[in-house]
């Protein structure tokens, strides 16, 4: 390779939105927590049941409550609530986990976002990038356009 080659170049590409992180959260290396668009679109990563340690609650539900928590902050840190989702992409290691406690989720669910309830969709997949993880959740949120 030329040194041109290994050059940083001054007009590669940036991101232009703005990238989002709750306080206190490690910061994440190539990729984001979540990005907001100027007209107020927040897209989130996959976000996953760990907290600020990294450490991971045993069991789908108490997994899904810290993953709920993890969306609720990152929407916090962009000035939005769970009234502005409008899209929950869950991809979870085991569907039946998934529908084992219908009662206890949902209880769990609530308990952050209280009862809004955006469009959502359910993926299997066989592993997830964090070998503890069993739910890995996708959120879109708006915020109401500024007048």
């Amino acid at each position: 390779m030329s040194e041109t080659e290994n050059a940083p170049n001054a007009a590669e590409p940036r991101l232009l939105h703005a990238t989002v992180s709750p306080e206190g959260w490690p910061q994440p290396k190539g990729y984001a927590n979540a990005v907001m668009t100027d007209g107020g679109i927040i897209y989130t990563g996959g976000l996953v049941g760990w907290d600020r340690e990294g450490r991971f609650p045993k069991g789908f539900v108490a997994q899904a409550h810290q993953t709920f928590r993890n969306i609720r902050d990152v929407l916090e840190a962009a000035g939005a609530g769970p009234e502005h989702l409008t899209r929950l992409t869950w991809y979870v290691t085991n569907v039946e986990d998934y529908l084992a406690d219908p009662k206890g989720l949902g209880k769990a669910y609530r308990d952050v976002f209280g009862r809004c309830f955006p469009a959502m969709a359910t993926v299997q997949v066989t592993r997830l990038v964090e070998p503890e993880a069993v739910v890995e959740i996708e959120a879109t949120a708006v915020l109401p356009a500024q007048k």
